[in-house]
């Protein structure tokens, strides 16, 4: 008897499927830890206007807190802004208890600035084209240790 079940490929993503996988992902993963407790976090910067010109986003679970995004407007980069975007995301986050703090960056992206912050390459990928490269770096708030071991 043959197998019934087909596979189909496309060269995008059809959000009616995509949305199933996403959902039943989400049901196996909340089965499986508390991810309830997961609480975004953000820190923006604003012109006097209120405009956006930057900002950290990200999220917390328990101890540890993931920035996911961190963006500057181009004509106020370099001038320290994406630094005390950082130093106030992770004050806010330490407030809420977190010790540890993760990241993912291109080499395209920031991790100079990172590593001027106290980030430490955790792991490196290196196999995308073009030279570029994927870091996972983690920073340990003072008095600790950054933790990169797995459970």
């Amino acid at each position: 008897m043959a197998d019934p079940i087909t596979i189909s490929r496309h060269d995008d993503c059809p959000a009616a499927e995509a949305g199933i996988v996403d959902a039943g992902l989400g049901n196996a993963n909340d089965a499986a830890a508390p991810l309830h407790e997961v609480r975004p976090i953000s820190c923006f910067a604003r012109l006097p206007s209120g405009e956006v010109i930057g900002g950290a986003v990200g999220r917390t679970w328990g101890a540890c807190c993931e920035l996911q995004q961190l963006w500057v407007s181009p004509p106020h980069r370099r001038r320290g802004l994406g630094a005390r975007l950082i130093g106030e995301f992770e004050a806010h986050a330490r407030a809420r208890g977190c010790a540890q703090f993760y990241l993912e960056t291109f080499s395209f992206q920031a991790p100079s600035l990172y590593r001027a912050l106290g980030y430490v390459t955790a792991y490196e990928h290196a196999v995308y084209p073009h030279g570029i490269v994927k870091y996972v770096m983690v920073k340990a708030a003072p008095g600790t240790t950054p933790s990169t071991a797995s459970p």
